[in-house]
């Protein structure tokens, strides 16, 4: 997938993660399209209608309100028009049971939210790397960690 734009979505309740998010965005070098939302309903909501284009990437955190990453994931992955989004897990959590979970769920690639900016920066715009010059929509599981 080469792309010159990115339409990006972060589903996170974080509202600090979502801004450092934006911000690291705003000093990466792609032109690139920012949407958040803040629960998982809000995320399927989105998903789910029909009237607008996917993202061309989503960055889905895993503990949100109303409906976690989990259940967002496989619903995702259940839908047709849904199941080829790239979907990135991005969370402070980093157990290896659940990062083997996401991995067998068909989550692309999993990132543990750094708490400094540089670190942030760096691993959003390497991820976002990954996505525009690979083959997403076959993660292994030596590439599913993802980390700067």
């Amino acid at each position: 997938m080469i792309l010159r734009h990115l339409d990006i979505l972060l589903a996170d309740d974080d509202i600090d993660d979502c801004l450092f998010f934006k911000e690291a965005l705003g000093e990466i070098l792609l032109s690139t399209h920012f949407t958040a939302v803040h629960d998982g309903e809000q995320l399927m909501q989105l998903l789910k209608d029909d009237t607008i284009e996917l993202p061309h990437i989503l960055f889905l955190d895993i503990n949100m309100p109303r409906k976690n990453g989990f259940e967002c994931l496989a619903e995702i992955k259940q839908n047709t028009r849904l199941k080829e989004l790239p979907v990135v897990i991005f969370s402070t959590s980093f157990e290896q049971e659940v990062v083997n979970s996401l991995y067998l769920s068909g989550a692309h690639y999993f990132i543990r939210k750094p708490s400094a900016f540089l670190q942030f920066k760096n691993i959003i715009q390497h991820t976002l790397t990954l996505i525009m010059q690979e083959n997403v929509l076959q993660p292994t599981k030596d590439n599913f960690v993802i980390t700067v």
